[in-house]
């Protein structure tokens, strides 16, 4: 992918749930662009459409109309199993419950999708035990989720999102089951893996925090973009 093509592309995008004869617009007309290094939050109230944009670019999701790609490959173009290995690759996922798997360790929970990558026991250890490190849970590599507090398990979350490189990482309300001390402390961890290691963020949040550390802030009403709250890269945010 050339350096400056966009990351994420949604162009025109629609989503409409329908339940029986009730239908729910999620999306409508929505476009957006992402930048390989950006740390973006997607901002709005519940049943602004925030998270079913990040399920889309996951491919958790397909648009009812519109197009999305990543890394310029058309999602709606590609086969299941392309998809599958898609997800596996090139998307990391940090969730709002984290999502652990409670029998195995952090260390195990950490390694498991190098593990479905076929890499070798030396070299995922090797890639664990830094990136451990890194978020700050080097010693802790033992230790199952629930002896672990709810920041030290969004840090698992968030090791395990980036162990295989991935070309996105998508972070639904990371911080709300999170104290605002906690909260901060892991907002400026991201921050830094940003900084200093180029990851790609894209944040659904409506916490005010994540607005704060965000480089740039889209905000969205009613499955739209929402032009009165504006934030790009070294500006306050506008509303």
């Amino acid at each position: 992918m050339p350096q400056d093509s966009p990351i994420v592309r949604f162009e025109g995008v629609t989503k409409v749930y329908r339940t029986g004869a009730i239908e729910t617009h999620a999306l409508r007309g929505f476009d957006l662009t992402v930048q390989p290094g950006e740390f973006v939050a997607l901002w709005g109230p519940s049943g602004s459409g925030k998270t079913t944009a990040l399920n889309l670019i996951g491919a958790l999701d397909t648009p009812t109309s519109g197009s999305v790609a990543l890394e310029g490959q058309e999602l709606g173009q590609m086969s299941r199993r392309a998809l599958s290995a898609l997800r596996r690759d090139r998307i990391g996922f940090v969730f709002q419950a984290y999502n652990l798997i409670p029998v195995l360790t952090a260390y195990e929970n950490a390694e498991a999708v190098l593990a479905l990558q076929g890499a070798s026991v030396a070299s995922r250890k090797e890639r664990v035990m830094a990136l451990l490190h890194k978020v700050g849970l080097e010693g802790m590599e033992n230790r199952l989720p629930h002896e672990l507090s709810g920041g030290q398990q969004q840090r698992v979350a968030i090791a395990r999102a980036i162990a295989s490189k991935p070309a996105v990482v998508l972070a639904d309300e990371p911080t709300a089951n999170l104290d605002s001390v906690t909260s901060e402390r892991l907002l400026a961890m991201m921050a830094r893996l940003n900084e200093e290691d180029g990851i790609t963020f894209i944040f659904s949040t409506h916490d005010p925090r994540v607005m704060k550390y965000a480089r740039r802030l889209v905000g969205l009403v009613d499955g739209r973009v929402d032009t009165d709250v504006v934030k790009a890269q070294g500006e306050e945010v506008r509303t």
